[in-house]
């Protein structure tokens, strides 16, 4: 009998250890970018130099590169914490910064009520965006406008962030209805630039059978001011033989201080590929962005291509090459100045590691 409790007392030790014991998971991503830079005109130190800017070199980059731990324990048969403490890396140390904050939080997880996320979490926005199959360099959705560093720059629509000091509730799935539904709450000053606070919302549809569909809504949460955002993708390999999977997304943002609204859409494709001795993917990204920032007449468009080659899962060659056009190109510091077009070409390559 004596055995019996004390092999009772181990095994449910073990488990509350197991429990307890968090993943350490991580992605190094290193690439080699030739970049070509020109603009109509050259600006130092906000002074128009009477000349055309442009500039051209090979660049190392790390791109998503992260580090992290998580987990999860019972507390109850019915209730779970969970936790994640996600940094992002600066493998190259080009903007002398080790470490950066990506998803971290402290939640509960009820089988009932959901789960809640407190920390710094991913705009709830995000949870819909299946769409953007761009990598490396070209994975550059969210550069709105130049700083006061740049003379030109690869310039998209805005894109959901992580948000400090928020609040992030993902509903339960029910049996029979494929919605997936979340909802967050942001307290960030630095963010929204208001004292009071900003919320948005999302709802993903998925059977499984190929189609999704994503519709968000945000205020005072990635921008000042509101942005919606929907999202549609199907996989015609699921319908058809074709291994296809093409996803379109369209998003307005409707800033405090714009002239007009921010209007922008995504168009994708990727496609299998079998006469590999590895499984390979390419596809092609097509981004288009008009007023950007809220100003009108500011405009970009973008072409990407590339491809992913599989040597294992976890070990990923990449290569690509795109160009980003801008017309009316704006810097915003006191006052806005007109930089007349630009462009910006790259192609580039390399390797992706995770663990």
């Amino acid at each position: 009998m004596k055995k019996l409790l004390l092999a009772s007392a181990v095994a449910a030790l073990s488990v509350s250890a197991a429990n307890a014991a968090p993943t350490f998971y991580g992605k190094l991503f290193m690439t080699a970018d030739y970049v070509d830079e020109e603009a109509d005109r050259e600006y130092v130190d906000d002074v128009y130099t009477g000349k055309k800017y442009k500039e051209d070199g090979t660049q190392i980059n790390s791109n998503g590169s992260r580090l992290g731990i998580r987990g999860s324990e019972a507390v109850t048969a019915n209730t779970d914490i969970v936790y994640q403490l996600e940094y992002g890396v600066d493998v190259d140390a080009d903007d002398h910064k080790s470490f950066s904050n990506r998803d971290t939080y402290l939640g509960v997880k009820n089988k009932t009520f959901g789960e809640f996320r407190a920390g710094h979490n991913q705009s709830t926005t995000d949870y819909i965006n299946n769409v953007v199959v761009n990598e490396g360099y070209w994975d550059n959705l969210g550069s709105t406008k130049l700083d006061g560093e740049q003379n030109v720059a690869s310039l998209n629509m805005a894109d959901s962030g992580r948000v400090s000091n928020s609040l992030v509730w993902m509903a339960p799935k029910l049996d029979g209805i494929p919605l997936e539904f979340a909802a967050m709450y942001a307290n960030d000053d630095d963010i929204k630039g208001e004292n009071d606070g900003g919320w948005g919302a999302s709802v993903m549809f998925d059977q499984g059978t190929g189609f999704t569909a994503g519709l968000s809504y945000d205020d005072d949460v990635n921008i000042p001011g509101s942005l919606v955002r929907g999202t549609a993708t199907v996989d015609l390999a699921k319908l058809s033989s074709l291994p296809v999977t093409l996803g379109g997304l369209y998003q307005e943002a409707d800033y405090d201080d714009g002239d007009k609204k921010e209007k922008g859409y995504v168009v994708s494709a990727s496609m299998g590929l079998t006469n590999f001795n590895k499984p390979a993917t390419i596809y092609a990204q097509y981004n288009n962005t008009s007023n950007l920032g809220g100003i009108n007449n500011f405009d970009s468009d973008q072409i990407v291509v590339g491809g992913k080659y599989y040597y294992q899962k976890n070990v990923i060659a990449h290569a690509y090459i795109g160009q980003n056009k801008a017309d009316n190109i704006q810097i915003i510091n006191d006052s806005r100045n007109n930089y007349g077009d630009g462009k910006v070409f790259a192609f580039g390559g390399g390797l992706e590691y995770k663990f």
